[in-house]
């Protein structure tokens, strides 16, 4: 690669009502990261008025875009696509999957596995999927 490519893959997260309240809630969870721009429907837009047409926030430093679907689709998140976040210790992993895993789905419970020394994979209340998974301090791993 060359040049700075941090910014060519952006994730884009579709809610059907929801973005908003999905938004609020995930820049709440680690300090720093806030709403940047919302652009809300209108009256008589394609959207209804006042849902999201085009938000971005920041999710560990990243932005990440997201809209209210305009049509109601029979699809949704899936856990085969996730946002897998490091964390920097027990008090915040726990803290994470307490909040994420509250109204949501436990797909693996916090615990230490062959792989990590605490990991989880739980889909939150609005249907994203999470892997949470514990910086080993060892050297050579992440």
């Amino acid at each position: 690669m060359t040049g700075d490519q941090t910014d060519k893959v952006t994730p884009f997260l579709m809610f059907q009502g929801r973005a908003e309240e999905a938004m609020t809630f995930y820049t709440s969870l680690l300090e720093g990261d806030e709403i940047v721009h919302i652009s809300r429907y209108g009256p008589q837009e394609a959207g209804r008025e006042g849902s999201v047409e085009h938000a971005v926030f920041t999710l560990g430093g990243r932005a990440v875009m997201c809209i209210d679907s305009t049509v109601e689709h029979d699809f949704g998140f899936t856990p085969a696509m996730s946002l897998y976040l490091r964390c920097d210790s027990e008090a915040e992993i726990e803290h994470l999957y307490t909040d994420l895993s509250q109204e949501g789905q436990v797909l693996m419970p916090l615990a230490s596995y062959d792989f990590s020394r605490q990991f989880a994979w739980v889909n939150d209340r609005f249907g994203v999927s999470w892997q949470l998974d514990l910086r080993d301090e060892a050297p050579g791993r992440a």
